[in-house]
């Protein structure tokens, strides 16, 4: 995610500039971000840093230019911030495999792409795109079927569950379908029992189905686990 203007030589007035828009959307490199000077530059900075770079042709638009707004052989600078970014490179690669070669992935490798899928659906989370990060959730989700060789492995794949399947149930109370809601909730129970986040999620889907004696079930077992939780008791002052 990336603010950035680009400006001709002797020009004050910036040729392209995405620094007006309300919502930036992320930016791939290589797809949606193509000019080797800025993929170069890029690479370089950290989030939440600022730069200016001056580009000679052959890392800008050529010989060619690009008409009307870019003569040939033109020298451009452009200043850029990096507010945000995710390195989903790794993950891409995964999915870009066949299921028999996903199986043959080794566990730690499955798990950090799960993790990146996960942070990618935070990310539009955060931006309330609530169907683009159901659908992230969901990828990591599909991803983390496969059969523990261990206890220790089960158990790292029960802890990766478990974060996306909460997010899947708070991400659809966001889209209004409480039932999908639910529905996660209780494979996130199925895991831990004694999770207060997905038993106040699981109140929480109830109560928007109006199913109040459910609602008072899940949501009395989580105040039971976190009585000073004020979510957790406004939700209750609400059913009342």
């Amino acid at each position: 995610a990336v603010k950035y203007s680009g400006y001709l030589e002797h020009c004050d007035e910036p040729f392209c500039t995405n620094c007006y828009n309300k919502s930036l959307r992320l930016m791939k490199l290589g797809k949606d971000i193509t000019l080797l000077g800025l993929e170069i530059g890029l690479l370089t900075m950290k989030k939440g840093e600022v730069a200016r770079f001056v580009f000679t042709p052959d890392y800008a638009y050529g010989q060619q230019g690009c008409p009307p707004l870019i003569p040939p052989n033109a020298t451009v600078m452009f200043e850029v911030e990096v507010l945000d970014f995710l390195d989903s490179d790794e993950s891409d690669a995964f999915f870009e495999l066949t299921a028999e070669q996903q199986d043959t992935f080794p566990l730690q490798k499955v798990l950090k792409v799960a993790d990146t899928e996960r942070e990618f659906g935070n990310y539009l989370y955060r931006k309330q795109q609530f169907e683009g990060a159901k659908e992230r959730y969901k990828r990591a989700f599909s991803i983390l079927g496969r059969s523990p060789s261990s206890e220790a492995e089960q158990c790292q794949i029960d802890t990766s569950k478990l974060l996306v399947l909460l997010n899947l149930s708070l991400t659809y109370l966001k889209l209004e379908r409480p039932a999908q809601a639910l529905a996660y909730g209780e494979k996130a129970l199925e895991i831990d029992q004694k999770n207060a986040k997905a038993l106040f999620r699981c109140g929480q889907a109830c109560l928007c189905m109006t199913e109040y004696e459910k609602a008072r079930d899940f949501l009395v077992r989580a105040q039971h686990i976190q009585p000073f939780n004020h979510d957790i008791n406004n939700e209750l002052k609400k059913l009342a």
